[in-house]
């Protein structure tokens, strides 16, 4: 079994670096079958935990792996097995991790008020979980979206607030790499794309700014320049709306990410006033071309 964990570590490692993500599905696919056939056979307590805690583990992955590809539905009941899997095992920063991946789901559906209740419940168990580890600060960067897309500012900053305070922890341990990989670094794009959501430009502007200098993975790329577009289209600047559209669309082209042309179909809501020129018109027909779900 540490042989297992080796292996899980090393396909979370993968995906974080892989471009196009469903790349790693075969051999994630391949191990859960492994896991299932280790639970089916264990015999004592101790063994059936672990296990537990190593499919909880790996049924976050696949989650991830579909919710890049946008379908949601498979990704949630994922997590849900996750958590499930993370409970038994009694492990609950992975509990609360799992649960905080299925609250994105209902956020990215555009179903905030159902995000608010897995929240809410993850942030109790990760605050009887590791106070070394990251977790609790995790949920609470979420929950900041959370209340960004119901439009309550005041309690969007405090949720970032606390997000903030993972600069506390000792960053070489508060995180493994893998189901847990939040060390404060995606920050300032989270708190951009919040103040995008409430219609502070003001506030969004240097977060985003901020974030694009940082070294980002292509995915994280991509979804600021869009938040960056989608601030132009806010202010009426074509050139703007250009600029960052077009470096997102050639990441996309790259990765052929369904999240990333999701993304991008925020940006198409806000184009209608614009369409009149030739510029903004080719680039709605390009967004609307992007595949919706990865192959």
């Amino acid at each position: 079994m540490e042989t297992g964990d080796v292996l899980h570590r090393g396909l979370w490692h993968v995906y974080g670096l892989s471009d196009a993500k469903q790349a790693v599905f075969p051999a994630v696919r391949a191990q859960l079958g492994v896991m299932a056939k280790g639970l089916a056979e264990t015999r004592t307590a101790v063994d059936r935990s672990r296990l537990c805690r190593m499919t909880a583990d790996l049924y976050q992955l696949v989650g991830e792996l579909f919710f890049d590809a946008n379908r949601y539905t498979d990704a949630a009941q994922c997590y849900t097995l996750a958590a499930n899997a993370a409970c038994t095992g009694g492990d609950r920063d992975l509990w609360a991790c799992a649960m905080t991946r299925h609250a994105y789901v209902e956020l990215y559906a555009r179903r905030a008020h159902a995000a608010q209740p897995l929240l809410a419940a993850a942030f109790r168990i990760a605050r009887r979980g590791d106070g070394t580890l990251s977790t609790r600060h995790w949920v609470a960067a979420v929950q900041a979206q959370a209340y960004a897309a119901v439009g309550d500012l005041n309690a969007c900053d405090r949720a970032l607030d606390e997000a903030e305070k993972v600069h506390a922890l000792d960053g070489a341990h508060s995180h493994n790499g893998g189901w847990l990989r939040f060390d404060g670094s995606r920050l300032a794009e989270e708190r951009g794309a919040c103040y995008l959501q409430l219609g502070r430009p003001d506030l969004a502007e240097e977060a985003l700014t901020a974030a694009l200098a940082q070294p980002l993975s292509l995915r994280r790329r991509a979804a600021v320049l869009s938040d960056l577009a989608v601030l132009g289209a806010h202010r009426r600047d074509i050139d703007q709306i250009v600029h960052y559209a077009e470096q997102a669309l050639g990441l996309a082209d790259r990765s052929n990410s369904g999240f990333i042309g999701k993304k991008l179909d925020g940006l198409r809501g806000r184009l209608a006033p614009l369409m009149s020129d030739d510029r903004v018109s080719t680039l709605d027909h390009r967004i609307a071309a992007l595949p919706r779900t990865a192959g």
